[in-house]
């Protein structure tokens, strides 16, 4: 059984209509914008027929910067990091992942990600390998990993009707059109021809 970690963002909306998975899991862990997220990966699986499961877990004092409302730690590389964010959310997803039965969870990670260390193959290739090595066996794929948000959507071939669903905004429920995931959002689209300024 195919899971996939679905935020509701452009990247793992595309993933959810390139492969169709059997089951997507949405985890509402404290971030600004859960309502909006959980919306859209509504929205996102009741169009395409898949399985959604709601992981409703609030780790909102662990977190720092945009996404938390809390200052940013001296570490972070970006105001939207959230520290071992991925590695937060995977875990996360595979402990329920596991009880579904599920042998894959795919990742909306691109290109443009690497600029975390939780978003590169070596990041991936090691959580995928600590995963292998626990009771289920479940592997962790980013089948985007080396395509920009743009080549990732133009792959996939999703509709704009199903695309216009996702939430980007890292701040707020309604984008806020001033955040490093509103950017991307906007710049993605302007690149596909899809908004203009």
């Amino acid at each position: 059984m195919i899971s996939l970690l679905l935020s509701g963002g452009l990247d793992s909306t595309a993933l959810a209509y390139m492969y169709k998975p059997d089951i997507a899991f949405n985890i509402n862990y404290g971030q600004r914008a859960a309502e909006a997220e959980r919306r859209a990966s509504h929205a996102i699986c009741q169009s395409l027929s898949i399985n959604l499961i709601n992981i409703d877990i609030d780790c909102s004092e662990l977190g720092s910067g945009d996404l938390t409302n809390r200052p940013t730690i001296e570490l972070a590389p970006e105001s939207d990091w959230w520290p071992f964010r991925n590695q937060l959310l995977i875990t996360l997803c595979a402990m329920k992942a596991v009880e579904k039965k599920c042998k894959k969870i795919m990742i909306g990670t691109v290109k443009s990600d690497q600029y975390h260390t939780d978003g590169t193959p070596e990041f991936i290739q090691n959580i995928n390998q600590l995963l292998v090595n626990q009771e289920g066996r479940i592997r962790i794929e980013a089948p985007a990993i080396k395509m920009t948000a743009t080549e990732l959507i133009k792959n996939s071939k999703i509709p704009f009707e199903l695309l216009a669903w996702s939430h980007s905004c890292h701040k707020a429920n309604i984008p806020c059109a001033n955040c490093r995931g509103c950017n991307k959002h906007y710049s993605t689209l302007n690149e596909l021809g899809l908004y203009n300024d």
